[in-house]
């Protein structure tokens, strides 16, 4: 019994608990979700989120290049057809954190208040890794949430969605998406 104590103990003090835990779309690398459920501040249509790797604004030159926006409204309602319906496609770079609370440094710095070997260990209480993600919205010519299971073009947009994303982390030289070569 004294050594499951001891055991126990330890294993308390060096574990950490998770305060909030980022999202893992593993499964089919992406989730369908209302967008203000995922993020507060996002609209309250259904988005298309898939975890982001690459570097910072390479979905806004890929999206800028692929529908030849010319760096205007790049992610604000940009319009795409498919099978000769227009649609209007709007994104948003979301940050989501894994954040989880260190005992280890917190029983240290209690042990040690007070006495000589005083330690400040505060800033490690405390510690946090994010994960980017991309949070994109389909509207048709009604401003209908295309996203929606109930919607007539969900498949064939959620199908268009998954090329696009597919096609984003497949293509390095987004200069290759216009058929032209670099000069």
């Amino acid at each position: 019994m004294k050594y499951f104590l001891i055991a126990l103990f330890f294993t308390t003090i060096t574990s950490c608990i998770p305060l909030r835990i980022a999202p893992n779309f593993q499964e089919e690398g992406y989730k369908i979700k209302q967008a203000k459920k995922f993020k507060r501040k996002l609209p309250k249509e259904n988005a298309f989120i898939f975890e982001d790797t690459k570097d910072v604004d390479e979905f806004y030159n890929f999206v800028n290049t692929k529908y030849q926006l010319n760096h205007l409204d790049v992610g604000l309602e940009v319009p795409f057809r498919i099978d000769e319906k227009l649609y209007f496609l709007s994104y948003y770079e979301v940050e989501k954190t894994t954040k989880t609370l260190n005992l280890l440094p917190i029983f240290i710095d209690g042990a040690t208040s007070g006495t000589d070997l005083e330690t400040d260990l505060y800033d490690n209480y405390v510690s946090r890794m994010g994960s980017w993600y991309l949070v994109i919205t389909v509207i048709d010519n009604d401003s209908n949430d295309c996203l929606k299971e109930s919607h007539p073009s969900y498949n064939k947009v959620l199908e268009y969605l998954k090329n696009l994303k597919k096609e984003y982390f497949s293509t390095h030289n987004y200069e290759e998406l216009l058929f032209t070569k670099k000069s």
